[in-house]
């Protein structure tokens, strides 16, 4: 084992234990990894101040990192949260990564020792991958946290890798996130590129790869500041430049920025909502449409926005690959509009499958569809859309059996990245009725009933063999979604009896 990689471990045991510490006393994996957030940000523009960089960054002194080793106790606390005020009204990733900042240290002496072990490091001059992997599992111990609702902002990464691998995002192409979280699928493509391109990346390439490829939206500020560090430990960006993420709701309107390629998990459930106050004072929700006239289909569902905004980001030859629910593949009205207009627009010509217990959200079932844009023709651009069923009898928890690297290679083999064209089906009615891999012709899923994605062909071992049933956790988390959506139906049934 490497002199680095045995002080990468000893950096990483610190980190977690402190965090431990902190636990005790009530503070939560996400604000831990806020605290360390600002204070990580702080020691490493003190570093860039000096040699051999000594570069001037738009830091007070009266605010920089030596301001806080300075004090103690009582002191130390009070300056602590004035510094995170000050900071907050900076401009660009600076003020971004402070933006509603708290300290949620309330033991001063906790404060101080937190401090003392993040100065004992010289973090500038530590590998990337280094500070990313201390990072990347603070992040993924917060998504752990169910009460939090952290997992909602963190996708798997061995399911974001797949992703990336099949997408093969090249240097001097941008790639775009609208709903990015803490920065998952930005860091995956970087070090796609870094490592496929290593020895032929270019100063101009390397260039543009930290500064221009990546675009994104995060309406969560916490999510947003854990995203820009994220990327900035992954030297993406810089402390005094611009930030790549930007803080407003993508789908409100078209930005007039096309990308090459945009890869996504965008949030989970059906219904986007804005809440007010009605006359009596009482909180209310109302759906929330997007009168958007780039849009195909006017809804309130986010997750079939979300696919219509993605079409548009697209440069012509734009590539993409998103997270959607069930729903996006079978839903009528809207759901049908949309499908049927990617159909013809695009070469809508992947469907990945996923099982439930992969995600931190419960019993989510949910697909990624890859899809390329292309020119405005007469007849439509899909020929054919190859489904990979990586559901029926497949058991993933997020304890004892998470979704590992491994798991997706033959799903990336069957892809064939590197000539989607010469694929061919595992899938045989007789010689091999188990295959997972299987094409639809474009007459075949027109001709479905709504134009339904939603197609299996695979038995379910569980329903034959009723002494394998699948996971209880799974089962009950199917059933609260089947009885939230009847709810919701329910509810939209009697607001339009009652005319509302």
């Amino acid at each position: 084992m490497s002199s680095e990689t045995n002080n990468a471990s000893g950096i990483i045991s610190k980190v977690w234990s402190f965090c431990h510490t902190l636990r005790d006393d009530g503070v939560s994996y996400g604000d831990y990894l806020e605290q360390l957030t600002y204070l990580l940000f702080l020691k490493m523009a003190d570093e860039l101040t000096k040699p051999p960089h000594s570069r001037k960054l738009p830091i007070p002194k009266e605010f920089g990192w030596e301001s806080l080793t300075a004090r103690r106790g009582a002191e130390l606390e009070t300056h602590y949260s004035t510094v995170l005020r000050e900071l907050s009204r900076a401009n660009g990733t600076l003020g971004q990564i402070f933006v509603k900042s708290q300290n949620k240290i309330q033991d001063p002496a906790k404060l101080y020792k937190l401090i003392d072990m993040i100065g004992k490091e010289q973090w500038s001059v530590m590998g990337a991958d280094v500070k990313g992997r201390i990072y990347e599992g603070l992040l993924e111990k917060n998504a752990e946290d169910i009460k939090s609702g952290a997992g909602q902002y963190f996708t798997p990464r061995p399911l974001i890798r797949a992703m990336v691998a099949c997408m093969r995002p090249e240097p001097m192409k941008t790639i775009a996130d609208p709903a990015c979280g803490t920065g998952g699928f930005f860091l995956a493509a970087y070090d796609f590129i870094s490592e496929h391109y290593k020895s032929s990346l270019t100063r101009e390439q390397k260039k543009f790869l930290k500064n221009s490829t990546f675009h994104g939206n995060e309406i969560v500020a916490s999510a947003r500041r854990l995203a820009l560090m994220n990327m900035f430990l992954h030297n993406i960006g810089d402390i005094d430049s611009e930030t790549s993420i930007l803080p407003t709701d993508s789908l409100v309107s078209d930005a007039r920025l096309r990308v090459d390629y945009v890869l996504t998990n965008p949030p989970f459930g059906k219904k986007s909502s804005m809440t007010f106050t009605n006359e009596e004072g009482e909180q209310e929700k109302e759906g929330l449409t997007y009168n958007r006239q780039d849009f195909w289909a006017t809804t309130s569902n986010k997750q079939l926005n979300f696919v219509q905004h993605i079409r548009t980001m697209l440069k012509t030859s734009g590539k993409a690959a998103v997270v959607v629910p069930d729903n996006v593949l079978f839903e009528g009205g809207a759901g049908e509009t949309v499908r049927k207009k990617l159909l013809e627009t695009t070469d809508l010509h992947t469907i990945l499958r996923l099982p439930t217990g992969i995600f931190y959200a419960q019993g989510v079932k949910a697909n990624v569809i890859f899809f390329d844009n292309r020119p405005a023709r007469k007849d439509p651009w899909t020929s054919e859309v190859w489904i990979y069923d990586y559901r029926t009898n497949i058991r993933h928890t997020l304890k004892k059996s998470p979704l590992k690297d491994g798991d997706l290679q033959d799903f990336i083999d069957c892809y064939h990245p590197g000539n989607r064209h010469k694929r061919k089906e595992t899938w045989h009615p007789e010689k091999n009725p188990e295959g997972r891999w299987r094409k639809f012709t474009y007459e075949e899923i027109t001709g479905r009933d709504k134009t339904s994605l939603d197609i299996t062909w695979l038995k379910d071992r569980n329903l034959a063999d009723l002494d394998n049933l699948p996971d209880p956790d799974a089962l009950a988390a199917d059933i609260i979604e089947n009885l939230e959506t009847a709810v919701e139906s329910f509810k939209e049934i009697m607001t339009a009896i009652n005319g509302k």
